[in-house]
Order: structure tokens, then C-alpha cells, then sequence
């Protein structure tokens, strides 16, 4: 073979192992593992049903339901909780102290505390908030939806899911300070 034959075959092997070495990364796959990073979904209510789509998630979760969320009414929400509970699923909550004062929100927290679920409400002067959800440590979610009835029927919200470990991990971090801070959130109950 040529020095020039080798020269091109070598140019070429390179050249494969780096578009290899690109299309991993753009795809999430890392050191030859096999963490594919989905590209998220984006749902909007009424029409994408996006309550529906968390009640799969946390109907198929194994491991761990992680919720931060300012509002939780949704019966179907509830029931796929107390569920994903009994199977040993480690449900926890985090919402509101001022929703605690709406009737919906009440039995909704009393079912799931009688399941044995966690809840925690916050004791600073600001509003917890925040929407969001950690599954199983692979799946997470963010949007302007709480879930309610009113944000799965009737309202404009929008869920986005986000099959990324990186952010998910993210996201499980800033649930557990928040799970561990107690001057700034207590136990309900």
C-alpha cells in the first residue's frame, strides 16, 4: 500500500470516529453507555391532555415520584399516587401552605397523607410555586400546570417532559434541599 493509500485510509478512520464521537454526544450517548436523551415532549392543555400523561408516568413508575407543585386536586392524579404508594413507589410532596385553605386541595392532601405519602408545605413568606415532577430518576417535568382539574380541563397550561438525565438529576437535587430544609418547609400534618 501507498504511503498516499494509507494516508486516506487513516484520513478516513478519523474522519469516522469523529462524526461517531459527534453524533453520540448529540444523541447523550456517553462513554459507549446507552443514555439516549430523548427530545422532550411539549403539552399543552386542554387539547394535549397533559395530566393524562402524567398519571402514565406515575403509573409506570418504579422507584420514585419526587412533586413540588403548587396545586394538586386532579382525582386521577390522586388515585395513580396512592397506587404508585402501595406498590412502594417513595412518593413525596411539596406544595403551598395557602392552598391548604382550598377545600379541593385538602381532600386531595388527606387521601394521599392517609396512603401514607409525605407532605410537606412551605413556612417562608413566598409561594411554593413551582410545577414540577421527578420520575425514577429519568424523567422530569416543568411547565405552568399545576395538577388540578381546572389546569387539566380547562385551563391554558403547558407540561414540558423532559427525558434527560443530566437535567433530572438537576431537578431531584433541588427537590431533596428544598425535602431537607426545614426552615423553610415543614411537615404537614
Amino acid at each position: 500500500m501507498t504511503f498516499q493509500r494509507r494516508w486516506s485510509a487513516a484520513i478516513g478512520a478519523g474522519g469516522c470516529a469523529l462524526l461517531v464521537m459527534l453524533w453520540s454526544s448529540a444523541v447523550g450517548l456517553k462513554d459507549g453507555g446507552a443514555v439516549v436523551t430523548a427530545a422532550p415532549e411539549v403539552l399543552y392543555a386542554p387539547e394535549d391532555k397533559p395530566a393524562d400523561r402524567l398519571v402514565a408516568l406515575y403509573e409506570g413508575a418504579r422507584h420514585s415520584i419526587y412533586i413540588a407543585t403548587y396545586g394538586l386536586t386532579y382525582p386521577p392524579v390522586v388515585r395513580a399516587l396512592v397506587a404508585a404508594k402501595k406498590r412502594g413507589v417513595d412518593v413525596r410532596v411539596i406544595t403551598d401552605r395557602g392552598k391548604i385553605d382550598d377545600r379541593k386541595q385538602r381532600a386531595a392532601l388527606d387521601t394521599l397523607l392517609l396512603a401514607g405519602v409525605p407532605i410537606k408545605i412551605n413556612r417562608h413568606d413566598g409561594l411554593m410555586h413551582m410545577k414540577q415532577v421527578v420520575v425514577d430518576d429519568q424523567v422530569n417535568t416543568s411547565g405552568s400546570m399545576n395538577q388540578t382539574s381546572s389546569a387539566a380541563l380547562y385551563n391554558d397550561e403547558r407540561l414540558d417532559i423532559l427525558h434527560d438525565v443530566a437535567s433530572t438529576q438537576r431537578a431531584k437535587e433541588k427537590f431533596l434541599k428544598m425535602w431537607a430544609d426545614h426552615a423553610r418547609y415543614e411537615d404537614w400534618r
